[in-house]
């Protein structure tokens, strides 16, 4: 047999088809690590985020993650210091497809938003035409359509990824592109945060558990245009039996149900947070600091920002024809957050439960109009506080 050329290396980025050229990872060859070759500059920071896990991993400092015997799933961050009981269970499943024929935003490819970087930085609010108004009612319809089928699919048992799964689909099926999807390199369709995961839950292996609360944010791109939503679920019976759980998850919904109430032409973005702040602290509760309401329309995150704690210093007021979210995060301790090392999944600080709601709302010239509301059959909804033996917590 003749000699063969040596096999030409493959880029190590997420579905790359490139072959790789010479720039290798330098953390990887400062641990040891080799062939840990990119096809270019660019590839190699839009996956930068997942590949540094391989570090964690393979570093001599680290301790090396042992799988489940069982399942073969593992914690890719063995050294990090978790705030609560909750972890990881990787490997994540590969990045699923939306077909070309769908529309695509802008940093579906490279994973870097380029639309409204001058309105973010110029701080106008886009007033939308009665155009664009009724393109963002439909992806409010079709929005709350998919969260509507991945919660009536929740259950003890089905992991994170499965209802991944199920909400790609149904975006797909809508003819409509997941908008978390590569947005800024997150690599899932979803955001499912779990007890005390506050947002940006990452999809994984992890089953979910009788006692469990899970948060599910959901958003579509469709005809051109974001619609954005959230609830958080109440897994099993165990959760809706236990009164802290059921008081920090009704707290949240009541929340943005106040915030809701004021949006009218001439309120202050300021003022939501002092409704939302008083009415979480009347039950116990804090309010989570570090992430806001914002504007969404054509661009999935766009001014105006919508703190949801008091005194805080946000400009500007609600004007016809704006869209924006308003998603309260209320935790039962602490508002402070740690991140975990995915650069995505953000924690309480204390490891206790947290809760969130969200709609898309539209300023119309006597109210709002909340593009994403429920429907009579849309699964979840308010449950009282169960009692104990003595009074109620």
């Amino acid at each position: 047999m003749g000699d063969q050329p040596p096999a030409k290396k493959k880029c190590l980025g997420e579905d790359c088809p490139n072959d790789a050229g010479t720039l290798q990872c330098p953390t990887c060859l400062k641990i040891g690590l080799k062939d840990s070759f990119f096809c270019t500059q660019d590839c190699f920071k839009k996956n930068w985020r997942t590949h540094k896990a391989i570090h964690e991993i393979a570093s001599g400092n680290a301790n090396t993650p042992k799988p489940d015997p069982l399942t073969g799933y593992f914690n890719p961050f063995p050294k990090f210091s978790f705030t609560g009981p909750l972890r990881p269970a990787y490997p994540l499943s590969p990045r699923r497809k939306v077909p070309s024929s769908i529309p695509h935003p802008d940093y579906a490819v490279d994973g870097i938003p380029k639309s409204g970087r001058s309105l973010a930085r110029s701080n106008k609010i886009e007033q939308l035409d009665a155009t664009a108004q009724d393109k963002m009612r439909k992806v409010g319809r079709l929005a709350r359509e998919v969260l509507d089928i991945a919660a009536a699919a929740l259950r003890p048992g089905i992991t994170t990824d499965e209802i991944d799964e199920i909400v790609h689909k149904a975006c797909v099926e809508r003819n409509s592109y997941p908008s978390p999807l590569n947005y800024n390199y997150f690599p899932k369709s979803v955001c499912t945060s779990v007890n005390e995961i506050i947002c940006h839950g990452i999809p994984d292996k992890r089953a979910l558990v009788d006692g469990d609360i899970i948060n599910l944010d959901v958003t579509l791109y469709h005809d051109g245009y974001h619609g954005d939503l959230n609830e958080t679920y109440y897994v099993g019976d165990k959760a809706k039996a236990d009164p802290d759980t059921v008081r920090v998850v009704e707290a949240a919904r009541e929340c943005l149900d106040e915030a809701i109430k004021m949006v009218k032409p001439g309120t202050l973005f300021r003022d939501f947070g002092n409704a939302i702040e008083k009415h979480a602290k009347s039950k116990g509760c804090s309010v989570i600091r570090t992430y806001v309401g914002h504007g969404i329309n054509s661009v999935f995150h766009c001014p105006p920002n919508i703190p949801h704690y008091a005194k805080n210093k946000a400009v500007g007021e609600c004007k016809p024809g704006m869209t924006f979210t308003i998603e309260p995060m209320i935790a039962l301790g602490k508002y402070r957050d740690v991140t975990w090392p995915d650069n995505w999944t953000s924690a309480t600080i204390d490891g206790k439960r947290t809760a969130q709601f969200e709609h898309t709302l539209l300023v119309t010239e006597t109210g709002v109009e909340i593009l994403t509301a429920r429907q009579e059959n849309s699964p979840g909804g308010p449950v009282q506080i169960p009692a104990v033996e003595n009074g109620t917590k």
